[in-house]
């Protein structure tokens, strides 16, 4: 397949996980593929791996400057910006009374901060380019109520809440917002919860299982793609029926 041919993609916290795997999709569908993460050798090398359509980018989300400086080399390398995935967070979860200010504040300018940097800064590139799509990675966490998670779900919320805001001002744009909500995926992220905790969320859903990587990245490239032309501000959840 080649829907995104000629087309840039930047898909943030790329890196490994559920980002590489979106980063990939949109790759093998034609891309040309900016990853993006912290400072991370296993970004780079997924990168170099690609060849001419990838570049690897050290970017901080929660940095306005690292933003600027990350689009500047989106157009310096590919000349446009069509979608952005804003899929980079954090999860450590904690009940209400262990969850301090400092965890607190560090999610939030991760989950949400991010994301609305990344919308922000995506908007005048993909004016430029005649229009985008932008897919914001939240969870079920932010489709409903999750225990020892009060920080990040209030962040998912929020994203959930930013997309369709931002949906509602970009259109005239016409760049598109969405957002995606994820259940339980079988990556690296898991291995902050109990067993037991894993355990629950594959038997709570109606398809009694865990999602995969690949299973999120096909919803987030249709959701670039132009098949869903007519889609802005929606809601995915992609959960297995967790969040029912």
């Amino acid at each position: 397949m080649a829907r995104f041919e000629g087309k840039t993609v930047v898909v943030t916290g790329s890196a490994r996980g559920q980002g590489a795997a979106e980063a990939q999709r949109f790759f093998d569908e034609g891309a040309n593929v900016v990853l993006n993460d912290v400072l991370s050798p296993e970004g780079e090398a997924l990168a170099a791996k690609m060849g001419k359509r990838a570049i690897y980018v050290t970017h901080d989300v929660t940095r306005e400057d690292s933003w600027r400086a990350l689009f500047k080399e989106v157009e310096r390398a590919f000349g446009r910006c069509d979608v952005l995935v804003n899929n980079a967070g954090i999860y450590v979860p904690a009940a209400i009374a262990e969850t301090t200010p400092e965890l607190a504040e560090k999610t939030f300018r991760v989950n949400q901060l991010g994301t609305l940097l990344g919308m922000k800064h995506a908007i005048e590139p993909m004016k430029r380019s005649g229009g985008g799509s932008i897919v914001n990675i939240s969870s079920s966490a932010g489709l409903r109520g999750f225990a020892n998670a009060i920080a990040y779900g209030a962040t998912k919320w929020a994203v959930r809440g930013m997309t369709k805001v931002a949906a509602a001002e970009l259109a005239p744009h016409g760049i598109r917002v969405n957002s995606v909500h994820p259940g339980f995926i079988a990556t690296e992220m898991l291995k902050a919860n109990s067993e037991e905790t894993n355990r629950f969320g594959a038997d709570a859903a109606p398809l009694k299982r865990h999602g995969t990587a690949e299973e999120v990245a096909a919803i987030v490239c249709f959701l670039a793609s132009d098949e869903s032309a007519f889609m802005t501000g929606a809601e995915v959840a992609v959960d297995g029926g967790w969040a029912i």
